[in-house]
């Protein structure tokens, strides 16, 4: 049963980000702290995603016939290469700003995405379900975690995956995902990130496990100031990604 579509949207946050709309796509504008971590958030998801459906790695659409959700796709960074792979994609943003620069730059790519100005839970009480569900960075910009990630969970098929990425509750997740990025460094305006929000691996999994999800693989991310780019590590003191899958039905 979907869950009631009581929305964990905090409108500050919403307002926050479609200020950010116009520049999404400039690798050195508003959004570029997402543009350095992608890579490493697109290679997790592919390799997953086809570890868990049997994929073919050399086929350029591997998940053809395949349905995504991306919640909070942003302008696309996401949707669009999951698109690529082969996926029929469907993107929701509770900015309509995001929706429309998502939409206007999918179709200078000739890419056909569903975009939709909704929340997970109006989504999640549609009933409609996806062979997998990302909610990247997300989490911790919602008012009320647990009922994100029911609505999230109850997205997904019987047999499909939900991958979340977030940032840990800790000393070392404050100082670099606040102190660090905000304060120093100016990657993200400041107020972007409150660290009650931040969420610690084994409460993500705990509430996975409460909405018939199975933890099935996790990484941290940690970023190389030398290269300039973000690498998985083992460590999940800061940033990390969980993909969590579904049992498929029983056979007869």
């Amino acid at each position: 049963m979907a869950p009631e579509a009581t929305s964990s949207v905090d409108a500050e946050e919403v307002a926050r980000f479609a200020r950010m709309a116009e520049s999404w796509w400039d690798v050195e504008g508003s959004a570029k702290p997402l543009h350095r971590l992608n890579p490493a958030r697109l290679q997790f998801i592919r390799d997953r995603l086809l570890m868990h459906f049997d994929g073919e790695p050399a086929s350029v659409r591997p998940f053809a016939g395949r349905r995504l959700l991306d919640i909070g796709c942003g302008a696309g960074l996401v949707t669009e290469p999951m698109a690529r792979l082969g996926f029929a994609v469907t993107g929701i943003d509770a900015a309509s700003e995001m929706v429309g620069a998502a939409r206007a730059h999918a179709a200078t790519m000739g890419l056909a995405i569903e975009y939709r100005a909704a929340d997970v839970e109006t989504v999640a009480a549609d009933g409609t379900m996806f062979d997998a569900v990302l909610a990247l960075e997300i989490v911790e910009h919602v008012t009320d975690p647990a009922a994100f990630i029911a609505a999230a969970a109850s997205l997904v098929k019987p047999g499909g995956a939900l991958i979340l990425s977030t940032i840990n509750r800790t000393a070392r997740g404050w100082l670099l995902g606040i102190v660090a990025a905000e304060q120093v460094l100016g990657w993200v305006p400041r107020g972007t990130h409150r660290w009650r929000r931040f969420v610690r691996p084994s409460e993500m999994a705990a509430m996975l496990r409460r909405n018939t999800l199975k933890p099935e693989a996790v990484t941290g991310l940690r970023y190389d100031v030398l290269a300039d780019r973000w690498l998985p590590t083992r460590d999940l003191a800061v940033n990390y990604l969980l993909m969590a899958t579904r049992a498929p039905l029983a056979g007869p």
